[in-house]
């Protein structure tokens, strides 16, 4: 009699195909999905950012749609209402990237903490903000700035939350409102991974709950915070909505305060869809670089 393992089929050229054919069925779907909702406006972008209208004659004549090249990009970078837009969300990140990531990690270590009580309802009460449509967050906050309507500026002696620089820091504030319960959440998630007996050693080697926190937790949860750091940068990039919705009603906002809005008042108030398609682009490629900037530092670190 004789012993061993018992040999493996072989597989024919019909099974081979039925795994392909398993993997298209759960990938396919994905991959249409991405290239009509990223691929194709991306395509259709480029597109646009590369023609212009021109006038024909002496401007009597029809508009005309004209082959401009990087025209448009050059164009754009020159105009200093485009590039003051990245300065104001330079000052955007330097104040809520901080408050956004210490303010969310401090939340998920107190409710990770043996003196946390009621922790589903104070994750679920954080949460609440961010399930806020952006557009509603902005309008329930204009209430909240508004003089004379606000019972917050006539409390603070009438402040004037959206007049001059002080209008970068009411954005900042709906932001923060809207995403440290979200963040906290995904830094709660990845607390709660950590071994138990990973911690136990920590407190037989006499570390307090601070010391843990801070030398044990935190390095532990670095790639939750790495990855929401760089999704923070890439949704500062696109900062839209919230000064959008305070721009009637604010002196310190104008329809290009953000590169955003600059690409969306070319399109919708200039009709200039070339340049407007330039200003996205450009956006894009400067999100994709920092992508991989901040992707690159982390797994460095």
């Amino acid at each position: 009699m004789t012993t061993g393992t018992p040999e493996t089929p072989a597989r024919g050229p019909g099974e081979a195909w039925r795994r392909r054919g398993a993997i298209l069925l759960f990938v396919g779907p994905f991959f249409a999905l991405f290239a009509a909702v990223i691929v194709a406006p991306l395509a259709y972008a480029v597109y646009l950012s590369l023609f212009s209208e021109k006038s024909s004659g002496l401007g009597f004549g029809g508009a005309e749609t004209v082959f401009v090249g990087l025209g448009n990009y050059l164009d754009t970078l020159r105009d200093q209402a485009f590039t003051d837009g990245f300065l104001v969300i330079l000052g955007y990140c330097v104040l809520y990237i901080p408050l956004m990531i210490g303010g969310a990690l401090a939340l998920a270590l107190l409710l990770d903490s043996g003196l946390a009580r009621a922790k589903k309802f104070f994750q679920l009460a954080l949460f609440m903000p961010h399930i806020v449509p952006g557009v509603i967050a902005g309008l329930i906050w204009l209430y909240l700035y508004l003089p004379g309507i606000s019972p917050i500026v006539d409390l603070l002696g009438g402040v004037n939350f959206l007049g001059g620089d002080q209008v970068l820091g009411s954005v900042v504030n709906i932001a923060l409102w809207e995403w440290v319960g979200y963040n906290m959440i995904i830094y709660f998630a990845a607390l709660q991974a950590i071994p138990a007996e990973v911690l136990e050693a920590a407190r037989m080697d006499g570390a307090g709950a601070v010391r843990t926190a801070l030398s044990v937790k935190v390095p532990l949860i670095r790639g939750a915070v790495i990855t929401t750091v760089l999704f923070t940068i890439i949704g500062s990039l696109q900062l839209f909505t919230e000064p959008m919705v305070l721009d009637n009603v604010s002196d310190g906002i104008v329809s290009t305060w953000t590169p955003n809005m600059y690409a969306y008042n070319e399109a919708f108030g200039n009709n200039d869809y070339g340049q407007a398609g330039a200003a996205s682009i450009i956006l894009a490629l400067l999100a994709a670089v920092l992508s991989y900037v901040v992707t690159r530092w982390g797994n460095r670190r």
